[in-house]
């Protein structure tokens, strides 16, 4: 699944989250689900943790959350 923000794009697959930014650096961003926290109440962030990955980043609105979360099968905090 491949969601759409301001900023650039999310890749969802069933074992891991891509998130590529546009722009002239050409960043992305990739964690494992199981790196995954995905943090709501207004927040909207996508936040990865693992033992060799920091990173988060802010999604435009909850609706993307929520996609996200059903695509990957993990709650909302």
């Amino acid at each position: 699944m491949v969601i759409d923000f301001k900023s650039g794009k999310v890749i969802v697959t069933p074992h891991e989250l891509v998130v590529k930014l546009v722009g002239e650096h050409m960043v992305t961003l990739q964690a494992q689900i199981d790196a995954l926290q995905l943090i709501g109440r207004g927040a909207n962030v996508i936040a990865a943790n693992g033992s060799e990955t920091k990173w988060s980043i802010k999604l435009d609105d909850e609706q993307q959350l929520k996609a996200i979360a059903n695509e990957i099968g993990i709650e909302i905090q």
